[in-house]
């Protein structure tokens, strides 16, 4: 994992905790979600959270990538609607390559922000993404809202 990687966990982490409760409403998932970074890299494995859809599926709300086509790809996480209870964001699994990999997500209303909501996004082995040992995540990115989400899981 490259320094930027481990620092995006860190201020994840720092930025949730900071968000007041009311700013993180269920509501502020739903949505199409594209990376912030200007020139994003990313390895076959990364490439599929680029862009992500956000959306119902059943009771549930999960994650679908989308290509650079606009096409609906694989569903990537899905995470059970009773987990928006919490304050603390969603956590669960997500798919990297063929495993399964713990995955954090908090979204929040930010102004400063296009669209003015912003998606926290962290994978990787720990449950415990706050800490700086060796359960650090394995891809960590910055959302910004892009449009309504178009795929959904099927």
């Amino acid at each position: 994992m490259n320094l930027s990687h481990r620092v995006l966990g860190l201020s994840m982490a720092v930025m949730a905790a900071a968000v007041p409760a009311a700013a993180r409403a269920p509501g502020t998932y739903v949505g199409r979600w594209t990376v912030a970074d200007d020139k994003p890299a990313y390895s076959a494995r990364g490439l599929l959270y680029q862009t992500v859809d956000i959306a119902l599926c059943g009771k549930d709300y999960c994650g679908v990538s989308v290509g650079k086509d606009g096409a609906c790809g694989p569903v990537m996480f899905r995470f059970l609607a009773k987990s928006l209870a919490s304050e603390e964001g969603l956590s669960g699994h997500g798919r990297w390559g063929n495993a399964k990999k713990n995955i954090e997500l908090y979204a929040f209303k930010d102004p400063r922000a296009k669209g003015g909501r912003t998606l926290m996004l962290a994978l990787g082995d720990g449950h415990n993404f706050n800490d700086r040992g060796g359960n650090m995540p394995m891809f960590s990115a910055g959302y910004r809202a892009i449009g309504v989400a178009r795929c959904v899981a099927r």
